[in-house]
């Protein structure tokens, strides 16, 4: 039905009076149906659970400080110092079990005080909910992402080196290693590293933890693995070997003298458009193994900036990208580049972590806090997949990309759509009610995610 112009417009006058009141209003109505869910895992009592023997002080209760980190992860606070702007919020005080919040201070001291037992209590945590939601879907295989990202701080943070940090070199830095699960989007796995250790320094040890914990969650299932070229080593090669199918980029070091084998190669197996590739058993003489490794070359219009333009080919059919990948997996050349196209997914993850969740902030100077504080983003990140996972997210099919598997929402959709709704706290004949504006696409979702809540 068309609408007259004069009922659409409305006349604005003076500005509004400003008034601030105690009328229990919260601008973070969607939390109660965060709190609901946590309700639903039963997540207070098992988080109980996991820190009840480490002794951790303090006037507020650990599992209360715990919570009110992951609602200003959900909200979209990115300092401790944020937190005075949440006090009087009534719902997000009931998320909490709070009267009152604690300051930013309070925060820093009880984050100093997770040492290395406190993430590990937070870390099987993480790995319990995860087989809450891991456990009900039964996935056959199990495809793992691993890599590490660049966090820089400040030049007194404690921990933080100079290293590998691309675009900021002289600035001190954390570089935390992370394990994603291509499946779902959960991050499975994470250290926090000083910024001048490099990805392969740990990863044996890291990789074994993360697998114990996959043995755990999904018992029976398929493990693969694919990592970029900095986890090109003789150990991960010989002990990936009879644990997971794997895909590592291999780097183009003089010694492998991989760009001699192109040179020799006359002829190349078309794979896809502008893609040609050709796989050989590539003897490793300095480690003493040998492992089928397969080269590809894209054909771009551009000079390449990665330098692997080789003279024996002429520049008027246009330039080349080479790249190599090790592999035990028995797939064919379009499957196993399609197959390392997937790891796009992880970088996706790590963007939404930095950006939505505060993974990227640095609260304090304590290596310990800084360490606790990625441990409760990822956590953060991971509850709210569960969350969408187990509110009926619609399923896609299989790639071999190995894509997720359900068509998940980003963080800041989601705050804009129900989480940071305003909304009243009122007890209209003694029954606390949570009212909220009358706007009917958000009115549907609230109630599509709540009736999705009680089946699940």
């Amino acid at each position: 039905m068309r609408r007259r112009k004069r009922d659409l417009r409305r006349r604005v006058n003076a500005p509004l009076a400003l008034e601030f009141s105690a009328d229990q209003l919260t601008s973070f109505a969607g939390l109660e149906i965060v709190g609901r869910y946590l309700q639903g895992l039963d997540f207070s009592r098992r988080l109980r659970r996991h820190l009840a023997a480490l002794g951790l002080r303090g006037d507020f209760p650990a599992v209360s400080i715990v919570r009110l980190l992951l609602a200003m992860f959900l909200i979209g606070a990115r300092r401790l110092r944020h937190v005075s702007y949440l006090h009087g919020d009534p719902v997000v005080e009931r998320f909490c079990g709070l009267k009152t919040l604690p300051v930013d201070r309070t925060l820093s001291r009880w984050l100093s005080q997770c040492t290395a037992p406190v993430r590990a209590a937070l870390h099987s945590l993480q790995v319990e909910l995860l087989g809450l939601t891991l456990g009900e879907l039964r996935l056959p295989r199990l495809t793992v992402d691993v890599d590490g990202t660049v966090l820089s701080t400040g030049l007194t943070v404690e921990g933080a080196r100079r290293g590998y940090n691309p675009h900021h070199r002289k600035v001190p830095s954390y570089f935390p290693i992370t394990a994603h699960l291509a499946q779902t989007g959960h991050v499975l796995g994470l250290k926090n590293r000083a910024g001048n250790v490099h990805d392969g320094k740990i990863a044996l040890a890291f990789l074994r933890n993360v697998f114990a914990d996959l043995q755990e969650i999904s018992p029976g299932s398929k493990l693969e693995i694919r990592m970029d070229g900095a986890f090109f080593r003789r150990d991960l090669l010989i002990w990936l070997e009879s644990r997971a199918e794997y895909a590592i980029k291999v780097p183009f070091y003089r010694w492998l003298d991989l760009k001699g084998l192109i040179q020799k190669r006359r002829r190349w197996k078309r794979v896809a458009e502008d893609l040609d590739g050709f796989e050989v058993v590539l003897p490793i003489e300095t480690w003493g193994i040998d492992r089928r490794v397969a080269i590809y070359r894209k054909k771009v219009w551009h000079k390449s900036p990665k330098n692997y333009q080789l003279d024996l080919f002429d520049p008027d059919d246009g330039h080349y990208e080479y790249s190599a990948v090790v592999t035990n997996k028995t797939v064919g050349l379009r499957a196993l580049w399609d197959f390392m196209a997937g790891r796009g997914a992880h970088e996706k993850v790590l963007s939404e972590l930095k950006g939505a969740y505060a993974f990227d902030a640095i609260p304090t100077h304590d290596y310990a806090a800084n360490s606790t504080w990625q441990i409760l983003s990822v956590m953060a990140h991971n509850l709210m997949v569960s969350f969408q996972i187990d509110a009926g997210a619609k399923r896609r099919r299989p790639t071999a990309k190995r894509s997720p598997l359900f068509e998940l929402r980003r963080m800041t959709t989601m705050r804009f759509e129900w989480i940071c709704r305003a909304g009243q706290l009122q007890r209209p004949q003694g029954r606390p009610t949570l009212r909220m504006a009358r706007n009917l696409p958000a009115r549907k979702t609230v109630e599509r995610l709540v009736q999705a809540l009680r089946a699940a």
